[in-house]
């Protein structure tokens, strides 16, 4: 990503925060205002993302692309009672004490 793309990706965050609709002349004030040159089309282009998707929601879902879902539980069928599916209790495993700096005669701190 450019400077450019990421002054204008901020340019329309702001814009959007300020709750001020997203043009592409608001954009490129903001990016003079930050002393930021970048190519004449950028703003354009950010201002019509900004027209066909609301950067409220962009933010939000930021995390929510792609990856697989958790597992849905099965209700239980009507009629009978509702049992609460309780997780197993994991076992642990006790780690191996790593030895410490005393046991071989000095210390980080001497």
């Amino acid at each position: 990503m450019s400077i450019a793309e990421l002054a204008c990706s901020y340019a329309c965050l702001i814009l959007s925060d300020d709750g001020i609709p997203i043009t592409s002349e608001k954009i490129a004030t903001l990016l003079k205002a930050a002393n930021v040159n970048c190519e004449s089309y950028w703003p354009g282009l950010f201002a019509k993302l900004a027209e066909k998707k609301n950067i409220e929601d962009l933010i939000v879902n930021v995390g929510a692309g792609g990856g697989g879902a958790a597992p849905a539980v099965a209700a239980p069928a009507a009629g009978g009672a509702v049992a609460a599916a309780a997780p197993a209790p994991e076992e642990k495993k006790e780690e191996p004490k790593e030895e410490s700096d005393d046991d071989m005669g000095f210390s980080l701190f001497d």
